[in-house]
């Protein structure tokens, strides 16, 4: 049997492995599991067709991000470093002031550090993932399919 290699043209719309659009509601859902299978769904690896120099990944929806929750300490704890790029520029937030001011970004962060460091990954991240701290989303019109996580 032959290994099949996917093309890019094969993954567009409307091509037979066209991408899905999935619902995830990370409502009471730790933060570490959610963003595993968020990265696992954003690269495609659940489908028999992955191909890793290839986008085969589906879009995720997400809602509900700002009830996610952080086991332990963390939420007292843990700390989101970022450098402005100037000498002495590195600037920290807490976990729990992140959460409160944007928890989106908490979500993408920990779902942005899942995946390989490459110009793939850092288009899927910009295409294919949406995070809405809500339960409202504007995407109805691409009808997503709630995906139930299996933890």
């Amino acid at each position: 049997m032959k290994t099949v290699s996917i093309r890019k043209e094969d993954t567009q719309q409307g091509g037979p492995h066209a991408p899905d659009w999935l619902l995830v509601d990370a409502e009471g859902q730790s933060l570490g599991r959610v963003a595993s299978q968020v990265a696992r769904l954003l690269r495609g690896k659940h489908k028999p067709i992955f191909t890793p120099h290839v986008d085969t990944g589906d879009f995720v929806v997400i809602v509900n991000a700002a009830q996610v929750k952080l086991t332990g300490n963390k939420l007292r704890d843990k700390q989101y470093y970022r450098h402005t790029g100037y000498p002495g520029g590195l600037k920290a937030i807490w976990a729990e002031r992140l959460l409160e001011q944007k928890p989106t970004e908490l979500v993408r962060l920990a779902i942005k550090r899942m995946l390989p460091r490459n110009a793939l990954n850092r288009r899927i991240i910009h295409t294919k993932l949406k995070i809405y701290p809500g339960p409202a989303h504007p995407h109805q019109a691409q009808q997503p399919r709630p995906y139930k996580l299996p933890y």
